[in-house]
């Protein structure tokens, strides 16, 4: 570990060197990939600096505790090694943290799509609610949320609903809500009181660079034409809509959100180059064979991963067995903790199975 950590700190030198160059300076995009990774090691470095200098204060302590007779200094010596001590455990165990792994794509924006399961009009209206919660979630966060395309539910709710949300780490937090979330209620339209249970599918995708994905957009074919739903007589009668459909591999991407064709255009390109590289990066999972079969990150559509249940008042997490009681604030957004406690045992089985970041230098 501190053959890592000597290294995160070499690399942290470099980084902060190289921000001061003038070319680096003068390429945006790469002083801000460097600025990130220095915002990053830098916290690495202050833990690493802090576990240094307990480390020596604990050997002096012993030094005086070998050489000292008188007793009152002795018993000083000794309170003060107990303190430093556990210190030491506390500062190890966040070092173990930062060695941990990352994903590279922790720090992207995302594209969340949220689609109706089972359940018909009931499913619809929980696609709604899981729609509302993410985004009184990224209001929390203080991120970027914006709709792409969506496609109502005969009784409210939606049966689709695709959205961008951009900003700090937002992938690094979202990717553990991709699965089936389950909702047991009694439905609005249900006369006879009964508990219906319902599904919907979160999908996470990191927004992919224009570097990650070489696409060649004369494979992508555009067609216009009127958005449908709420807006005005501008965006129901003009060809403001953008469909694209990338012709390899036949994915087709909309977006009706704004009245401009342009601006719809950019979006539907963004969540194409999203949806490309995720199945990109399965095929390299696959042809290399080190997808790692997490009970946390479990992400395939079909995996239940929670149950939101209205009698019992509460939301379950199947993946970790974690429970809270208050549902209500949970579906306005107040999911961190939860999300929290998948973080941690993610890291957890991590450490367990032996796995440590190669640091790069």
């Amino acid at each position: 570990m501190i053959e890592q950590l000597k290294s995160v700190k070499k690399r942290f030198h470099e980084v902060e060197a190289a921000l001061s160059q003038p070319d680096v300076i003068n390429d945006i995009k790469a002083y801000t990939a460097l600025n990130k990774e220095y915002s990053k090691l830098s916290k690495i470095v202050d833990v690493y600096n802090s576990y240094k200098l307990i480390v020596e204060n604990i050997k002096e302590a012993k030094e005086i505790l070998n050489i000292e007779k008188e007793e009152a200094f002795r018993e000083f010596a000794k309170q003060e090694l107990t303190i430093m001590l556990d210190k030491k455990a506390i500062l190890e165990a966040q070092l173990r943290d930062t060695l941990i792994p990352n994903d590279p794509n922790d720090s992207s924006n995302i594209v969340l799509e949220i689609r109706a399961g089972i359940g018909g009009d009931e499913a619809a209206i929980f696609t709604g609610d899981l729609f509302r919660m993410y985004k009184r979630f990224a209001e929390k966060m203080k991120w970027d949320f914006s709709t792409v395309y969506t496609i109502e539910g005969t009784s409210g709710g939606w049966k689709e609903i695709v959205c961008t949300i951009m900003g700090q780490d937002v992938y690094g937090l979202m990717k553990y809500e991709s699965g089936v979330h389950r909702v047991q209620r009694v439905p609005t339209t249900e006369t006879q009181g009964r508990i219906h249970t319902s599904a919907a599918s979160v999908v996470v995708l990191p927004e992919a660079d224009d570097v990650e994905i070489n696409l060649d957009l004369n494979d992508v074919r555009k067609d216009t034409f009127c958005s449908s739903g709420p807006g005005g007589q501008s965006v129901n009668t003009t060809y403001s809509a953008v469909r694209l459909t990338h012709l390899p591999t036949g994915l087709i991407v909309s977006c009706q959100d704004g009245k401009s064709q342009i601006k719809n255009y950019e979006k539907a390109l963004k969540v194409l180059r999203s949806r490309l590289y995720d199945m990109e990066v399965k095929k390299q999972q696959e042809a290399i064979g080190i997808e790692r079969k997490s009970m946390v990150k479990s992400g395939d559509r079909g995996d239940k991963i929670r149950t939101y249940n209205f009698p019992q008042g509460r939301a379950t997490d199947h993946r970790i067995g974690y429970t809270e009681h208050n549902l209500a604030a949970i579906l306005d957004g107040a999911i961190l903790h939860m999300i929290e406690a998948l973080r941690i045992a993610d890291n957890a089985q991590k450490l367990q199975t032996g796995e440590t970041a190669d640091v790069k230098v």
